[in-house]
């Protein structure tokens, strides 16, 4: 799992995403760091053609890999 300041603008990543329609419904999805918009000193997720601001808290994986075995190791 990356820390967030090891995070680099344009930089390819994973998450464990969850729907927010569907709270019982999860996948692994690759985003992309950016600024945000609202606030260009901070870094966010670009996901969905959507920033999430960065949150000390969010798992974030540098392969696709990394983040599906975290996937299965919780939710399966």
């Amino acid at each position: 799992m990356l820390n967030i300041e090891q995070l680099e603008e344009g930089q390819q990543v994973y998450i464990i995403y969850r729907n927010p329609h569907t709270q019982t419904v999860s996948t692994v999805q690759e985003a992309t760091i950016a600024r945000d918009p609202m606030d260009p000193s901070r870094l966010s997720l670009l996901l969905f053609d959507f920033y999430h601001p960065l949150e000390e808290d969010d798992a974030i994986f540098s392969s696709y890999e990394e983040a599906e075995s975290m996937f299965e190791e919780f939710y399966m």
